[in-house]
């Protein structure tokens, strides 16, 4: 299947620099491509690239001013890397088929109703009294508990199991193996020492444009509802505890965890295995950087933190800066107790 670049130019709202009527047959990284795939230069660390490549044509920012000759083609649009997303969204609705209709065997209660335009792997299961919308895609071996309410456009990709009373809004799409709704870690202790399980009787209920990567853990609420707002990002191997919930837009990275009963708010962003303890608040705008332990509330938007037991950026940087000298301060600290 082949575009012009003047094609794709009109397509992304884009002004040509160069020949506009060179045929693309592909997408492309930008230090791999050739002859016949475009590309894109978003991060300017990849811009040496841009004047070896052998794309035929390359998206760049509107302001962009290259240092050296190219021979690509450049398409400037306001942001390369939204505008090669388009391009990807758009390649796949082209080239990849839709599903339609019910693989056997698979099961749906009597009671349970499912909208127009779906699709039902083989081995899926739907429970009782389960509402889903329209255009929602159900890969192989996924389950879907009783009363569960689904939204219109969703994807649940192979293995994804929805335990009963669990709400999933608009446009959402959980990766293969994720499990929501799942108990919470709630055992009471007991006189001679033992635990007893704590009856988990809440759900979970995640809001439009929620995306969930594979393997992650939203366990459901002891009363109430674990929530997840809208246009949340959710990485692989995340775990959400109980009654945890999650402000619009907020940003998780795999391996990070947040015990339960922690509010987050609007656009914060977690690293990879950066961990949240219990009980607490994070204002909107968190940032919590990689490995990084938050023992406390945060309170003031927009703070950034790092360390294992998480620091205000700045207090850390400074901290930082001196014990990375530390087997330095104490050469010096030994010379001094010598000539003392």
């Amino acid at each position: 299947m082949e575009f012009t670049i003047d094609q794709i130019a009109q397509l992304l709202d884009g002004n040509v620099e160069g020949d506009g009527s060179t045929k693309i047959n592909r997408l492309d990284k930008i230090q791999e491509g050739t002859a016949g795939s475009i590309g894109f230069l978003a991060n300017l660390t990849y811009e040496k690239h841009l004047y070896q490549t052998q794309c035929s044509a390359i998206l760049v920012s509107e302001n962009f001013q290259p240092q050296k000759e190219t021979t690509a083609t450049l398409i400037r649009v306001k942001d390369p890397y939204i505008g090669f997303t388009k391009l990807l969204e758009t390649y796949q609705k082209i080239t990849k088929p839709e599903l339609i209709g019910t693989e056997n065997p698979s099961f749906k209660h009597e009671s349970s109703t499912i909208g127009a335009n779906f699709f039902r792997g083989a081995f899926s299961y739907i429970g009782r009294d389960c509402s889903i919308g329209d255009n929602v895609k159900i890969y192989p071996q996924v389950y879907i508990g009783d009363q569960v309410t689904i939204g219109d456009n969703c994807i649940f990709h192979p293995g994804v199991k929805l335990y009963s009373g669990t709400i999933v809004g608009n446009n959402c799409e959980i990766q293969a193996g994720s499990v929501i709704g799942s108990d919470g870690f709630g055992f009471a202790p007991q006189a001679d020492g033992t635990y007893k399980n704590i009856p988990q009787l809440g759900n979970v209920i995640l809001e439009d444009n929620v995306s969930i990567g594979a393997n992650t853990t939203i366990d459901c609420a002891t009363l109430g509802a674990t929530r997840i707002g809208k246009g949340v990002k959710i990485d692989n191997l995340v775990q959400i505890a109980h009654n945890v919930i999650l402000g619009e837009n907020t940003v998780i990275a795999s391996q990070a965890g947040i015990s339960g009963s922690t509010t987050l708010g609007k656009n914060c962003v977690l690293a990879g295995k950066s961990g949240i303890v219990g009980h607490i608040q994070l204002a909107d705008r968190t940032t919590v950087g990689a490995n990084t332990g938050i023992m406390k509330t945060v309170k003031e938007p927009g703070k950034t933190f790092l360390g294992y037991i998480g620091m205000d950026i700045k207090s850390y940087l400074k901290s930082y800066s001196i014990f990375k000298k530390l087997p330095l301060l104490e050469n010096k600290l030994r010379e001094l107790e010598k000539k003392l």
